[in-house]
């Protein structure tokens, strides 16, 4: 699949966790059916050529948007050890204020 970064886009961070703050290292994504998959934190995640998500994960998720602007040259980089397309996975390089969208 091909993943354009939508400047000035939603970005996503999947959690089984509360939090205010997401961490520095952190992974986020403008793909929000990712970041949900990801919040059950599952052990195997794949997608299909039209974007079907299948996983494993089983704990009880949270989904967050990050709840300030994000930077693409100076707050997030590529995933390095990636194994999803281009542009699917960025870790952050600072600590983001993030809010709550959901219950999953």
């Amino acid at each position: 699949m091909k993943f354009e970064i939508v400047q000035n886009g939603i970005w996503y961070h999947g959690s089984n966790v509360q939090f205010n703050i997401l961490s520095e290292g952190s992974t986020i994504t403008q793909w929000k059916e990712l970041a949900e998959a990801f919040s059950h934190k599952p052990q195997t995640l794949s997608y299909d050529d039209n974007g079907k998500i299948s996983h494993n994960g089983t704990e009880r998720g949270y989904l967050y948007m990050i709840d300030e602007p994000i930077n693409a040259d100076r707050d997030i980089y590529r995933h390095p050890r990636t194994t999803m397309d281009i542009n699917a996975e960025f870790l952050t390089t600072r600590p983001l204020r993030v809010k709550m969208i959901a219950e999953l």
